[in-house]
């Protein structure tokens, strides 16, 4: 089979690729603390025979480091994560890392977030609040403290930048590098009655939907008419012999 064949069939997944990664950041636009999908791609050279050949790899998705935009709640049980901190929250999965801080205080004073997973503190113990302290004050640096009397601090996590992340319940991300608890508080914290939103911009993954769109009308084009090439030159070939 001719080599074109092969090139227009990994551009085709690549495409593809990339459209479901599109698709799923359009389904999060509104999803708080989302990061954005994002697919790198690397030409493959084959150097069989006289001419090399590139195809298009299929594509490695890894999810974006920037923030999203703050949102004033005013709701005390709500942070946001400064910097590029991560909160860390208990799940059937393990230990998993979110920027979503929506979080609720239960009646026996454990604090969870939305979905009921227990919130951590920097030694990865679930968090414990009093019940009956009143709304908690959240300082920078994680610090918590009911009625002026210290309860805890939430734990905030980096995660090692060369880290692969697997995503886990929307905002979740697993990484398959051990994160470690935050040290430099400057460039990193919470801001209490805020939340983050996901860092998609809807407009700007439209325009990259009707782009790839019609990249892939042009490759189906490509290969459509590579195909009848083949087909006039077998044709040739048949009727000359």
């Amino acid at each position: 089979m001719q080599s074109s064949y092969y090139v227009t069939l990994s551009a085709q997944v690549a495409l593809e690729n990339r459209m479901t990664t599109i698709a799923n950041n359009i389904a999060n636009v509104n999803t708080v603390g989302y990061r954005a999908g994002e697919v790198s791609f690397e030409a493959l050279i084959s150097r069989k025979g006289d001419t090399p050949v590139a195809y298009v790899s299929p594509g490695e998705t890894h999810i974006s480091q920037a923030a999203g935009p703050l949102t004033s709640t005013g709701n005390p049980l709500d942070v946001a994560i400064q910097g590029n901190a991560w909160l860390a929250v208990k799940t059937p999965a393990g230990t998993v890392y979110t920027r979503d801080g929506r979080l609720r205080m239960q009646p026996d004073g454990s604090l969870q977030t939305l979905n009921g997973y227990p919130v951590l503190d920097a030694g990865n113990s679930a968090m414990l609040l009093d019940s009956s302290g009143g709304p908690p004050t959240i300082s920078q640096d994680g610090m918590i403290t009911q009625q002026g009397r210290q309860v805890g601090a939430l734990g905030l996590f980096m995660i090692d930048p060369s880290a692969k992340l697997t995503r886990y319940d929307n905002s979740g991300v697993i990484p398959d590098k051990p994160a470690t608890p935050v040290l430099d508080f400057n460039t990193n914290g919470v801001e209490q009655g805020f939340v983050e939103g996901s860092n998609i911009n809807p407009v700007l993954e439209m325009a990259k939907m009707m782009m790839i769109s019609r990249d892939f009308e042009n490759v189906s084009s490509a290969q459509t008419n590579s195909e009848a090439s083949h087909r006039d030159a077998i044709k040739t070939l048949g009727s000359s012999s």
